[in-house]
Formats: C-alpha cells, structure tokens, sequence
C-alpha cells in the first residue's frame, strides 16, 4: 500500500506492504514521538464530549456496584509508549479475584497461531460478571481510560496497551508498535479487529505508528461508533448461535419425556406414510 500522507489508508491488511524488519530504527523513533497536536486534539475533544460521557461513566458505575460486590473500577499494569510501564484503567466486568491465567493462556494460543483475537467471551467466560458482555462488545469498559489520556499515559488513537506478559513475548520487530502512545481506539480496531490474526494486528499497528496524522486520527475516530455498532451485533448474533448450539446438545443427550413423545410421534408418521405408500403401490399393481 502506498505511505499515509495526508490520506488515511484503505484499512485491508493483505495492502500493507511494510518493511518490519528493523528494529527500533531512528526513522521508526521519530515517527513514532509524540507529536503536539495529537496532545491537543486528545484533550480538546475529551472536553467537548465530557458533558455526555459523565452522566453515561456513573450509570455505568453504579450498575456496576449492584450486579457485583467489589470496586468499579479495574486497574491493571500495562506497557505504553516506549515500553513504559503505567497503571490502566478499566470498569471491572470480571468477579473480584478472578483467574488472569486462563486470559494468558488463550493469549499464548493466540500469539503462537494464525488464528482470530477473538475474547473469550464468546465462549461463554463464567468470570464475567452480569452485563459485563456487553461493556466489553460495546468497548463502554474502557471509558475510564480517558483518565490515562488526560495523564498522558494514552491518546485517543494509538496501539492498545498490552499486558506485561504479552510485552515479554514480543520478538524485536514486533516492538516498534511502541514507538508511539497508546490508543483508546486505532487502526486496528476499526480494520476488522476480531477477524484478524495477532500478527496482521503488529502490522497495521506499526503502520500507524510511522504515518500517523491528524487526519488519519479524525478518521479513526469517526469509524469507531459504526465500527462498535457493527462489532455489538455480530457478538449478539454469534453469542444467540453458540447458545442455540448448546441447547441443541442439551436436547440430543438428554432428551425429555416430552421430546420422547414428539420424536416417537414423528417416527410413527413417517412409518405410516411409507405403509400407506406401499399399499397403493400394490394396489396399481
């Protein structure tokens, strides 16, 4: 794909065409700094949304404090800008004390494969808490990260932050995604995130972090409302089908009186109208 000037990129990873295989390079280094309007755009549009975000990040928390004991808030270790260490911000949408193995597990399997990143939500994950799902499709549970932004820590627009044991997996290639802020939202989240593999996710994170603009974060940005939308619904009609699954195996291995009767009394029917069928035919003859 040809480099981002002032256009934003037609968001297909199999156009990206990237040379990744230098590492930390001082044409990497500068592209990725922190240029100063990004720090004003972040801060000016948090300001003009803040009047609509409050209201919506205390129903939110409140909710929260009924559907499950413990604290609204979840705060997690994450690596950011040059391999910074910063303390990230979430609303909690997993049980207090819940098992962060089975997370990096899957993360493992993800990394080592060319599989979807797909959450593990889809699967029905016991430690989400009730509407927790849906925070986390609608991406409602990051909002508290507006925090991070406005410490620097994050931008609007940028790579997300990843976990400490994801950061020690990294090959060296891989790392210049940190050569730029974090991000709320990114390339990748609006380039088919969940269709895509962990490596195309590298990619198209370093192809922001060496031809990001201004317009091509106000592009970002608007994808993102109609990209979660999409993203809300395509959980919904996955998560309706996955249960429909189950509830077939339920029936198919334990069968209730009821559904006896049913699948006797279909039996019964279509050996009567083949009965009925030979009759005639011996009839004609």
């Amino acid at each position: 794909m040809s480099q981002v000037g002032t256009q934003c990129p037609v968001f297909t990873f199999n156009q990206l065409n990237l040379n990744i295989e230098k590492d930390w390079s001082k044409e990497a280094f500068i592209a990725g700094s922190k240029p100063g309007w990004k720090r004003a755009l972040d801060v000016g549009l948090i300001i003009i949304a803040l009047p609509v975000l409050l209201p919506v990040m205390i129903l939110i928390g409140l909710i929260i404090r009924i559907v499950s004991p413990g604290p609204v808030l979840f705060k997690q270790e994450r690596v950011g800008y040059l391999g910074g260490r910063f303390l990230c911000y979430k609303f909690r949408t997993m049980h207090v004390n819940s098992d962060t193995g089975i997370h990096q597990g899957h993360l493992n399997r993800l990394m080592s494969s060319d599989a979807p990143m797909l959450k593990m939500d889809l699967h029905g994950d016991p430690r989400i808490i009730p509407l927790g799902g849906l925070l986390r499709s609608s991406g409602l549970d990051e909002l508290p990260q507006i925090i991070n932004i406005l410490k620097g820590e994050m931008s609007l627009v940028g790579p997300r932050p990843c976990v400490s044991y994801e950061y020690e997996k990294y090959l060296p290639w891989q790392r210049e995604r940190f050569n730029t802020v974090p991000g709320l939202t990114g390339l990748w989240q609006v380039s088919g995130k969940n269709h895509t593999t962990f490596t195309e996710m590298i990619h198209l994170d370093i192809q922001y972090a060496r031809n990001k603009t201004l317009w091509m974060d106000l592009k970002i940005i608007f994808k993102t409302v109609p990209t979660l939308i999409g993203q809300i619904w395509e959980t919904r009609v996955k998560n309706k089908a996955a249960r429909q699954a189950d509830t077939s195996k339920t029936i198919i291995s334990n069968p209730s009186s009821d559904e006896c009767c049913l699948h006797k009394a279909a039996l019964i029917n279509v050996m009567s109208a083949t009965t009925e069928t030979e009759l005639r035919r011996r009839i004609k003859i």
